[in-house]
């Protein structure tokens, strides 16, 4: 059973999952696989940090009061793993595209571009079940399990 679980702002992240779409689309709209690397730098950064790679986009909407917390009880861990696996697939892109492989490289990108969407728009993020699922077989180093009553990878529900 899950203990220990924290207020998470889904906002800030769902802030952050907005301005990579963004920015990857940009990228392959305009063909600058810099963005791509960019883009790939500030999901790392915000791996290593265990923010959403976009918190400051987030902090300036609220300031400016077009947005509001979404505080929900959750793990940090999954959202921190699937920040770093996407980080990854854009290093593994960046790369590609250095090699003078660009189909290689807008693949990795639209991978990542569309599992953001799914979880940007469709409330299921692949990486977190991933995770999750790693948990229950024990792989080290998983240690969180799925919130009862919520399926692995699904945003869970906020506090009525």
């Amino acid at each position: 059973m899950t203990t220990n679980l924290k207020a998470l702002d889904h906002s800030a992240m769902k802030t952050s999952m907005a301005v990579r779409l963004g920015l990857l689309f940009a990228a392959f709209v305009v063909n600058a696989p810099w963005l791509v690397a960019v883009t790939g730098i500030l999901m790392m950064i915000g791996t290593a940090r265990g923010r959403p790679d976009y918190v400051f986009v987030y902090r300036a909407l609220r300031r400016a009061g077009w947005i509001s917390p979404d505080l929900v009880p959750d793990n940090p861990e999954p959202h921190r793993f699937a920040l770093g696996i996407g980080a990854v697939f854009l290093a593994g892109g960046t790369l590609a595209f250095l090699a003078g492989l660009p189909v290689v490289g807008w693949a990795l990108s639209g991978i990542v571009f569309g599992l953001t969407a799914l979880n940007l728009f469709g409330g299921f993020c692949v990486a977190c079940s991933i995770y999750y699922w790693f948990n229950r077989i024990g792989v080290p180093g998983f240690v969180k399990a799925s919130i009862p009553g919520v399926f692995p990878g699904v945003r869970p529900a906020r506090p009525e």
